[in-house]
C-alpha cells in the first residue's frame, strides 16, 4: 500500500484534470480531491494498481511523481501556472511569498532546488509562463496592450514589450500581425 496523495507532472490545465478524472474512474479509483498537479485518493492504493496508474498516466502524457524533491518541483510549477493562467484575482503578494506560503518551505530552498533540477530559475519560469499568457491575450485580440500589461502585473507597457521581445525575438505588435502564432504547451516550458 502507498500514500493517498499523489503528485502528477504535466497536469497543467482543466482538460488535464478531466483526463485524469476519466482515468481514475476507469480504474475504479475513488478520490477525495483532484486539482492541478495532484490527486488525493479516498483510500491508499495497492502497489500493483499504482504501477498500472503510472503506466496509464504516462500514455496520456503525464508522469506520476515519487514523493520528495520532484514532487516539490511539480508543486512549484503548479502554483505558478495556477496563478498566471487560471487565477481569477490578480496576485497581491510577490511570487516568492506565494510559493513559500503554499508549499510551507523557505523560498531560498525552493529556488535552489528548482534551479538545480530544471536548469532555469523560478523567476525565468514565471517570465516564460507570463509570455505565453500574453501571447494568448494577443491572439484573442480582446484587450489593448495596456490592459494586458495591467492584467499581467507589468509596471508598464514598455516593460511588457521589452520582456516579450527578449523572450520571443519580436515585439507584441509583430507577434500579433503574424499569420501563424507560435505558442508552447504549458508543460513544455
Amino acid at each position: 500500500m502507498t500514500q493517498r496523495k499523489l503528485h502528477i507532472k504535466n497536469m497543467v490545465c482543466p482538460r488535464c484534470i478531466m483526463a485524469v478524472k476519466d482515468l481514475l474512474n476507469k480504474l475504479e479509483l475513488k478520490y477525495q480531491d483532484l486539482q492541478l498537479g495532484q490527486v488525493v485518493l479516498a483510500e491508499p492504493i495497492k502497489d500493483g494498481k499504482l504501477t498500472l496508474l503510472g503506466r496509464k498516466l504516462d500514455s496520456l502524457g503525464f508522469e506520476l511523481l515519487e514523493p520528495g524533491k520532484s514532487t516539490l518541483i511539480a508543486q512549484i510549477k503548479t502554483v505558478i501556472i495556477n496563478q498566471i493562467h487560471h487565477a481569477q484575482e490578480p496576485l497581491s503578494i510577490n511570487f516568492s511569498s506565494l510559493i513559500s506560503d503554499k508549499l510551507n518551505h523557505e523560498y531560498a530552498y525552493l529556488s535552489r532546488l528548482f534551479s538545480s533540477v530544471e536548469g532555469i530559475t523560478i523567476e525565468k519560469f514565471i517570465v516564460l509562463q507570463k509570455i505565453e499568457k500574453v501571447k494568448e491575450y494577443l491572439i484573442y485580440n480582446q484587450m489593448t496592450l495596456s490592459e494586458i500589461a495591467n492584467e499581467m502585473n507589468y509596471s508598464s507597457v514598455a516593460h511588457l514589450s521589452s520582456q516579450f521581445k527578449k523572450e520571443t525575438g519580436m515585439t507584441p505588435t509583430q507577434f500579433k500581425s503574424q499569420s501563424s502564432h507560435h505558442r508552447k504547451p504549458l508543460d513544455k516550458l
